[in-house]
């Protein structure tokens, strides 16, 4: 299973708390059957922001909960995480099927969109501060609600994934963990990558989620080729062009890709990284727009 490179369970300040991990049971359109978990702080902000934290193939909410130093940022700083949960394809995200490829049509992409509008509708948050982030098959999830549902989602950032509808492209309705064409770093031109975002929401014409990918370069299992398609599909999408390199940010292995002044558009590339979450929950947060 792919969460087993994950080190260890993370021990954060909401153990002290009486914040916990919850499951909401009737949360909407829920068309896969997916489940919904909530973290919500003692402290909640006024019209809080929320993130959408979304496990990797094997995984599951709790261990993904326990698998970043995200809870304890929500304590101090009074934001909501949704953790998603699948049950199907051995728990990876469906993120070859159509349904969560079109906008409003179905599958996992549609659940998680449900869990957001519960969140918003329960607990008063900010319509236009929900973000979304995950490691692998989450990575690729979150490429996929990105692409499909841009009026939802401000900001994502993506660890270890692969680009929007990148099965849907390699011609495959196998899962992630059978079919591995996309995996291996299929490449196409940048347009066409960016035609599969704009086809999932046909006549979309309002802006567009800020996007981060990050992937290691010693990744064998999802091929580090796949995070410079995934930038070359935003950047068509975003309209913005690589400008630098920048070495050692957000620390000495790691070199930061910039597209155009760097607000809509960043990537990076770990040497040495093998396939690891590598979430830097300060680089993310700044991202999202949620700390200094």
């Amino acid at each position: 299973m792919l969460f087993k490179t994950i080190v260890g369970a993370v021990a954060t300040a909401a153990t002290c708390l009486g914040a916990s991990l919850d499951r909401v049971f009737f949360f909407g359109q829920n068309p896969t059957n997916i489940r919904m978990y909530i973290y919500v702080p003692d402290n909640l902000a006024p019209n809080p922001a929320i993130i959408v934290a979304l496990h990797p193939c094997g995984g599951s909410a709790r261990q993904w909960f326990d698998g970043t130093n995200l809870p304890s940022y929500a304590d101090s700083n009074g934001f909501i995480l949704i953790y998603p949960s699948t049950p199907n394809q051995s728990n990876c995200w469906d993120v070859q099927n159509p349904d969560s490829l079109t906008h409003g049509r179905g599958g996992d992409a549609l659940g998680v969109v449900s869990m957001v509008n519960y969140a918003i509708d329960r607990h008063g948050a900010d319509r236009a501060r929900v973000y979304v982030m995950g490691f692998s098959s989450g990575g690729m999830m979150t490429n996929v609600l990105a692409g499909s549902y841009p009026d939802v989602f401000e900001a994502g950032a993506a660890y270890s994934g692969v680009p929007h509808a990148c099965f849907f492209g390699a011609r495959s309705a196998m899962p992630f963990s059978i079919n591995q064409t996309c995996a291996q770093g299929l490449q196409k031109p940048a347009q066409e990558w960016g035609n599969f975002v704009r086809n999932s929401y046909p006549g979309y014409a309002g802006r567009r989620p800020r996007m981060q990918i990050t992937h290691g370069l010693a990744d064998s299992l999802v091929r580090p080729q796949c995070g410079y398609e995934a930038l070359k599909q935003w950047s068509d999408v975003l309209g913005v062009a690589f400008t630098r390199n920048v070495t050692g940010v957000p620390s000495t292995e790691w070199t930061q890709q910039v597209y155009g002044d760097g607000t809509q558009l960043q990537g990076f590339f770990g040497e040495g990284v093998g396939h690891l979450p590598s979430v830097n929950e300060a680089q993310l947060l700044r991202w999202f727009g949620l700390i200094n």
